[in-house]
């Protein structure tokens, strides 16, 4: 996510305990050479996380993990001290690290504090074989969406999360909870998505041929958020802006979204377009 939205232009600062062993070593250099923003990050004494990643023939990804106290998830409050300083206007999280104590707590702590100061963005990205049974999961999701104004979940994190209920109805619910935006990924055949003011849409998918998909979902987001960005959607003062986007704008942002997800499935591991693979890619 954050490699994504700073190869868009988006300055991006990730909060992360990073291990000082030979993974995390090449992870920072890989941020860094990516530009993103690492003066918050927090040399970690544990080890890495590791996550396995196997590539169906459709470019379909299945995970496997090795998180046992590992450094992503030891957050403690006096780490996060400082995070939100200076000119930010967005905080984005989701996924494991806000279901895996102990950190997740503090993470969910910074994102309530937040929300009356930056724009919250939240995927669900559900893992199943970390974050336990669903009904154990859904109530902390309904938490966050009470403070989050952008939220991205995918068709297939809903098929784990909520069996049963359709895209059209997990967005109309999920609306009702507060967020301003909640699009829903349909994988290839695009996203449904709705606004707080009663916008109702869907966009096609951009053909590509698929080599795999890991990273889709986090360039989607990013790739939103960026768009958010350049029209001036950002940060608590633009609130208002953001609950009232109208129709035009808002398939734009989701085209923007759409196409930068599939120029990442149109390659290898999770490789998020530039600003200039957008720009080169964008019709007319």
């Amino acid at each position: 996510m954050a490699v994504a939205l700073a190869r868009l232009g988006v300055p991006a600062r990730l909060l992360a305990r990073i291990a000082d062993d030979m993974l995390g070593r090449r992870i920072r250099e890989h941020l860094t050479v990516n530009g993103v923003q690492l003066d918050h990050a927090v040399a970690a004494a544990e080890q890495t996380s590791l996550a396995m990643v196997a590539v169906g023939p459709d470019g379909g990804a299945s995970y496997d993990f090795r998180v046992t106290g590992t450094a992503d998830w030891q957050w403690t409050a006096d780490e996060l001290d400082g995070a939100l300083d200076g000119p930010v206007v967005a905080l984005h999280s989701g996924s494991l690290a806000l279901t895996t104590p102990p950190g997740a707590a503090v993470l969910r702590e910074l994102i309530s504090r937040a929300a009356a100061s930056v724009t919250i963005s939240y995927d669900p990205n559900c893992r199943p074989l970390l974050m336990g049974e669903p009904a154990g999961v859904l109530p902390g999701v309904h938490e966050l969406l009470a403070v989050a104004d952008v939220v991205k979940v995918s068709a297939e994190d809903l098929e784990w999360l909520v069996p049963g209920t359709s895209p059209q109805d997990v967005i109309e619910d999920w609306l009702a909870r507060g967020p301003a935006i909640v699009a829903v990924t349909l994988g290839g055949e695009g996203v449904l998505a709705g606004t707080a003011s009663g916008v109702r849409t869907r966009r096609p998918g951009v053909p590509v041929t698929v080599i795999d998909t890991v990273g889709a979902g986090d360039t989607f987001s990013a790739a939103l958020l960026a768009g958010l960005h350049r029209r001036g959607l950002l940060g608590a003062a633009a609130r208002p802006a953001l609950r009232g986007v109208d129709a035009e704008t808002f398939d734009a942002l989701l085209d923007e979204a759409a196409l930068a997800a599939a120029i990442t499935c149109s390659r290898r591991g999770a490789d998020p377009p530039t600003a200039d693979d957008l720009l080169s890619r964008r019709p007319g």
